[in-house]
C-alpha cells in the first residue's frame, strides 16, 4: 500500500515511524515532512493545507491512502477534496472537523448528544463576555477557532477572567467568537478513538502536560510531554467514555449528514462526578500521538485504512504491556517568540527502547538546527511507568541545544496518589 502522510510535526513523524513498520506498506511519502521523516519516507515540499496541491500530489505518488496529521488541513477541506477525487483518506471532512474548528459548534454537538460538559456560553461581543466573566468569577476562556493549542486560558478570579477575555479577543479570526465556561476541578486526560463514521476503537488513555513549567505552572503550550496509559481512567471507565461520549457524538454527526471518519480526540476532565468533555479535536494529539505510537502493539496501517473505507472491525487494538513517556524539548522563548537556528547535538546517540521524533527541526549545511517552538519529542517505553520515565529522561539528557526547555515532571502524577 502506498501511503501519503500530511504534516511536518512530531505527530506526523510518529505516525510515519509506526506506519513504516507495516508489512502492508510499499511506499511512504510525507508532505512536507521534516528531517526525521526524511529517514523513513520521501519528503515532498507541498503545503498540507492546500486541497488542490494535496490532491495533485496524491495522484502523482499514486497514494492508496492519505493520512492527515494536523487540524488546519482538515478544517480547510483537504479530506473533502481527496474523497471527491476518489482517494481514501484518514481524517474527517471539513463539516465534521468543525468539532475542533469551532468550540461553539462542539459545545452544541455535545449538548445535542447528551455528553457531560462544563456549563458555558458563546459570545461575539467582548463587553458581554467580560460581564459574564465578572459575574462568574473564575472562568475558562476559549477562542472559538484554531489557535495552535494556545487559545485557552483558565482564569482564577474576576481580574484574571476579564484579562483573559481581552487577551484572547486579540487573536483575530480565531477569536471572533469566545466561549466561556465554568471551571471544573479534577484531572485531565485525553482519549482518542479511531472512527469510521459509525464504529470506533479506543486507544489507551494518555495524559498531556500543557503548561510550560513543572507543577503545571506558566503559560499554556501545545503540549510539553505526555504518557500513556494514564491510570486516572481504568478499563471500565475508558469503556464508559466510549459508550457515553464517542458513540453518541458519532451518532449525532452521522444523523446530521457529516459522519466523522478519523481520529476523534476527547479532552476530558475527570471529576468526582465522572468525566466531562472539555474539548474535541479532529485528529491525533501532539504529543499524545508520539507516546501512543510507542505503546501500540500491532500494525496501525490496517486500522487507519479501515476507518477511511468505513470497514472498522469490532475487536480492540492490541497494546503493549508497560507504559510510554514522551518529553518535549522546546526552544528558548517558546511559547511566545521561540529562538531558532541553534545547533542540536546528541540525537544520533538515541536508540533501543527510545525514539526521537522531530517537530521544529531543519538541516542547515548538513547540521541539525532548531526551526520552531517545540523542537523534538524524546519518547521511551518501559515495563513500568517509572522505568519508561527513567528511559526517557536518560535519553533527553544526551541531547542539547542552547536554551533548551524541558519539564522534569512529565508522568509524575501517574506514579502516586492523584488529587
Amino acid at each position: 500500500m502506498r501511503v501519503l502522510v500530511l504534516g511536518s510535526g512530531g505527530r506526523e513523524h510518529a505516525l510515519a515511524w509506526k506506519l513504516a513498520q507495516s508489512p502492508e506498506l510499499s511506499a511512504l511519502i510525507c508532505a512536507p515532512g521534516n528531517p526525521g521523516t526524511a529517514a523513513l519516507a520521501e519528503n515532498r515540499p507541498v503545503g498540507a493545507d492546500r486541497p488542490d496541491q494535496v490532491v495533485a500530489l496524491a495522484r502523482d505518488v499514486r497514494a492508496d491512502l492519505v493520512v492527515v496529521g494536523p487540524e488546519a488541513p482538515l478544517v480547510a477541506g483537504v479530506a473533502d477534496a481527496l474523497r471527491a477525487a476518489g482517494i481514501a483518506v484518514f481524517g474527517p471532512d471539513a463539516a465534521a472537523a468543525r468539532l475542533e474548528g469551532s468550540k461553539a459548534f462542539a459545545k452544541e454537538v455535545m449538548i445535542a448528544s447528551g455528553v457531560r460538559t462544563p456549563a458555558g456560553r458563546a459570545f461575539t461581543s467582548v463587553p458581554e463576555a467580560e460581564a459574564w466573566a465578572r459575574q462568574r468569577g473564575s472562568v475558562v476562556v476559549k477562542a472559538d477557532g484554531l489557535a495552535a493549542g494556545k487559545g485557552v486560558i483558565v482564569a482564577q478570579g474576576v481580574d484574571e477572567g476579564v484579562a483573559a477575555v481581552r487577551e484572547l479577543s486579540r487573536l483575530g479570526e480565531a477569536s471572533r467568537t469566545l466561549v466561556l465556561e465554568e471551571v471544573l476541578e479534577g484531572e485531565e486526560v485525553s482519549v482518542i478513538a479511531l472512527c469510521d463514521g459509525e464504529r470506533y476503537v479506543l486507544l489507551p488513555p494518555a495524559q498531556d502536560h500543557k503548561r510550560l513549567l513543572d507543577g503545571d505552572r506558566g503559560p499554556n503550550t501545545g503540549g510539553m510531554g505526555a504518557y500513556c496509559p494514564a491510570p486516572v481512567l481504568d478499563a471500565v471507565a475508558l469503556a464508559r467514555v466510549g459508550e457515553e461520549v464517542i458513540a453518541p457524538v458519532l451518532r449525532t454527526m452521522a444523523a446530521r449528514g457529516t459522519p466523522f471518519r478519523g481520529a476523534l480526540y476527547a479532552g476530558l476532565m475527570v471529576t468526582r462526578a465522572g468525566p466531562a468533555v472539555l474539548e474535541f479535536n479532529a485528529r491525533f494529539g501532539d504529543p499524545e500521538a508520539q507516546v501512543l505510537a510507542m505503546q501500540l502493539g500491532e500494525d496501525l496501517l490496517p486500522w487507519l485504512d479501515a476507518c477511511a473505507r468505513g470497514t472498522l472491525g469490532p475487536r480492540p487494538l492490541a497494546v503493549l504491556p508497560g507504559a510510554s513517556v514522551g518529553l518535549v524539548l522546546a526552544s528558548p522563548g517558546y511559547p511566545g517568540a521561540p529562538v531558532t537556528g541553534t545547533r542540536i547535538t546528541g540525537v544520533e546517540r538515541i536508540g533501543g527502547v527510545c525514539q526521537v521524533f522531530h517537530a521544529g527541526t531543519a538541516l542547515r549545511d548538513g547540521l541539525l538546527v532548531t526551526a520552531g517552538g517545540r523542537v523534538l519529542t524524546v519518547c521511551a517505553h518501559g515495563p513500568t511507568l517509572a522505568e519508561a520515565r527513567a528511559n526517557a529522561y536518560g535519553a533527553a539528557s544526551r541531547i542539547a541545544f542552547d536554551g533548551m526547555q524541558l519539564r522534569r515532571d512529565i508522568g509524575a502524577r501517574g506514579l502516586g496518589p492523584r488529587a
